[in-house]
């Protein structure tokens, strides 16, 4: 088994494993989506949360529990190819009873020169709140004992805070807890490693090429 650095494979090592643990995950669409694209060619974010979160569970004999899915959406004006997109995957996800969290996008504009020293504005698009609603869930179900173990289908290092946070919970309320995390992982990923301080589970492009959504969203 992998480990994140340091070693760390579960929080409460001392204390007695449970036999059976209910496990929660925790989706970060965009960035699932962009490392899945990277290590596996996907380019739109095609994967089943649900066949996701039960081929993990299945794999490490976990009983699966609640699914939570997070998702920045552009607004309808600036993108309305992925705004339709996102309009239907998510009330396909509801129908499955993933609760999904949504925030709008955020716009800026930078400015740039190019190679002749003219300057050039670009506007690009910001996922605002939804890593920290991520983490404050992972916590607050953590502090509820609603779960034993807390998969991450994120690659984004700012969670390992929330690695942390839950090792703390695990030692007030003297019970055994794992943060995991999944990952696509190949010889074209762009990040080839999980979550630090979390346990590893990177997955394979035929592990998840069969945990596919086969309904295609794209207006």
């Amino acid at each position: 088994m992998p480990k994140g650095p340091g070693g760390v494979i579960c929080f409460g090592g001392h204390m007695r494993e449970p036999e059976e643990k209910i496990a929660y995950s925790f989706f970060d669409g965009q960035n699932l989506f962009r490392h899945a694209k990277d290590a596996f060619g996907h380019y739109h974010p095609n994967y089943d949360p649900v066949k996701l979160h039960r081929a993990i569970c299945e794999q490490k004999g976990w009983i699966p529990g609640r699914i939570f899915f997070y998702t920045g959406i552009p607004l309808k004006d600036k993108d309305a190819f992925w705004h339709g997109y996102w309009e239907r995957r998510i009330l396909s996800l509801k129908r499955q009873g993933i609760e999904v969290i949504t925030r709008k996008l955020r716009y800026r504009t930078i400015e740039t020169y190019d190679e002749n020293g003219v300057l050039l504005k670009k506007e690009i698009s910001q996922e605002k709140g939804i890593d920290v609603r991520l983490a404050l869930d992972v916590v607050r179900y953590a502090r509820e004992k609603a779960y034993d173990v807390a998969i991450l289908f994120s690659q984004d290092q700012d969670l390992a805070e929330v690695a942390e946070e839950v090792r703390r919970i695990s030692r007030d309320q003297d019970r055994w807890i794992k943060v995991a995390c999944a990952f696509p992982a190949g010889p074209c990923a762009s990040a080839k490693r999980g979550i630090d301080k979390t346990d590893w589970i990177p997955m394979d492009q035929d592990f998840y090429d069969k945990c596919l959504d086969p309904r295609d969203y794209r207006p």
